[in-house]
């Protein structure tokens, strides 16, 4: 239960990050929904991490993953946000 408060936590702070660094046009608005692609870049960052052995079955990815997993996330929206506005 550790694990997963701390991947939301981590996702939370990388999300208000990657949101900063990555700005555009198609931003999510909204506190909760940058908040949840944060958490959705924590989570992939955290599968992909323990899926290449980084990280252990316990445990989340660090902030400067989770923050680069919630960049790669942010970037995905950007790509399907411009496709829906065509």
């Amino acid at each position: 239960m550790g694990g997963i408060l701390w991947i939301i936590v981590v996702g939370f702070v990388a999300g208000i990050i990657a949101r900063l660094l990555a700005p555009g046009p198609n931003n999510p608005q909204g506190f909760l929904l940058t908040t949840v692609l944060g958490i959705i870049g924590a989570f992939v960052a955290t599968a992909v991490g323990q899926a290449i052995g980084h990280y252990g079955p316990n445990q989340g990815a660090g902030f400067i993953t989770a923050t680069i997993g919630a960049v790669v996330v942010l970037f995905l929206w950007h790509r399907f946000a411009a496709r829906r506005t065509m």
